[in-house]
């Protein structure tokens, strides 16, 4: 990504960063996060957060074991600005899983300008 780590921290940490790209809404009450997207509604747990690292939240409908992670990383070699995503699927949806990250990424680099 073409933008600092603290750039990028906003827009994975909080609902004005995660509607910009994520949900076509998103509140926050506390550790309770709602996304909407067409009108239906998702509810995540934040479970951690390193401010301008990592942010974890867990989907309710998730095992306790599961969530899904935006992680920041800097290239020691290029100084470059890495975003990586960690989340669970059931094998039958993996390209489905994909297909959709990727797409919800291109809208980040698109609206962070990189």
């Amino acid at each position: 990504m073409r933008c600092s780590p603290q750039i990028l921290f906003e827009f994975i940490s909080t609902p004005v960063g995660l509607q910009e790209w994520f949900a076509d809404e998103v509140n926050q009450r506390e550790n309770q996060f709602s996304f909407t997207w067409n009108g239906a509604i998702d509810e995540a747990e934040l479970l951690e957060e390193f401010e301008n690292e990592y942010v974890r939240f867990r989907w309710d409908y998730y095992k306790p074991s599961e969530f899904f992670e935006f992680r920041i990383e800097q290239s020691p070699v290029t100084n470059e600005t890495i975003f990586k995503i960690t989340d669970f699927a059931e094998k039958n949806e993996l390209k489905d899983a994909e297909r959709l990250w990727n797409q919800q990424v291109n809208d980040l680099k698109h609206r962070i300008g990189s």
